[in-house]
């Protein structure tokens, strides 16, 4: 499945355009919008993006992770060479590395969750702008019927990338240029 992404000038253009991806078969659940006017989406019947999409906690989570994992390993090792307890389990190694790696994924995540996602940050300016950034999930073969219908209905959306997965914290968003793109001035 590939995230392609759109700019959006208005409301009224995001809702057009929410209309013909449903005329081609792309569902209402592939389909959404982040924007600052959150209420004019609902106020359509458009989908607004979710947690996931806009807050950073996942990949925050992940780097809390291997810190927190990290950390729980130099821990266990500096416990097994100068700590004051003789002949300590292996497992008590185990769940003090996990306990560590866990405390990580969620003091991580608790960073996350007040930092806008990695991968929308070259947008910002367009959403504080007003515009719409619509996300649209689209299997492999749904990719080019998307694209086609976006630039032969909707000229006035400007093709802003694509990713192979939004969900992977990890990933940038890939700018793939096309002879039908629009440059931004």
């Amino acid at each position: 499945m590939k995230c392609l992404y759109y700019v959006a000038p208005e409301l009224e253009s995001t809702s057009r355009i929410a209309d013909d991806l449903h005329d081609v078969g792309i569902d209402d659940f592939f389909v959404h919008v982040i924007a600052k006017d959150e209420s004019g989406l609902k106020k359509r019947h458009i989908h607004a993006g979710n947690y996931l999409e806009t807050l950073d906690f996942i990949r925050e989570g992940f780097l809390g992770a291997a810190i927190g994992l990290f950390a729980g390993v130099i821990g266990c090792v500096l416990l097994d060479n100068f700590g004051p307890f003789a002949n300590i389990p292996w497992f008590v190694y185990v769940a003090l590395c996990g306990v560590a790696t866990l405390f990580g994924a969620w003091e991580g995540g608790l960073i996350g969750v007040e930092k806008e996602n990695k991968k929308l940050e070259r947008f910002h300016d367009d959403i504080e702008a007003g515009r719409f950034l619509i996300l649209i999930y689209a299997r492999r073969d749904q990719e080019s019927v998307v694209r086609h219908t976006m630039s032969k209905r909707h000229p006035e959306a400007e093709f802003a990338g694509i990713d192979s997965h939004f969900v992977n914290p990890f990933t940038a968003v890939r700018r793939r240029r096309t002879p039908g793109d629009r440059v931004r001035a």
